[in-house]
């Protein structure tokens, strides 16, 4: 029973701490654009120059 008085707070400090985080999150545009980091996966690389492939 004695458990209930530290799990308790604690779980609400938790649940404090991970609202603040997303809000944060949220405020400074982390979740702004959500579609071009997964469209830079199947993006074509652009090749690069060599210069030892000149004969």
């Amino acid at each position: 029973m004695s458990i209930l008085f530290v799990m308790i707070p604690l779980g609400l400090v938790l649940v404090a701490f991970a609202l603040w985080a997303f809000f944060w999150a949220v405020g400074d545009g982390q979740f702004d654009d959500l579609e071009s980091p997964g469209w830079s996966v199947v993006a074509e690389d652009r090749p690069e120059a060599r210069d030892d492939a000149r004969p």
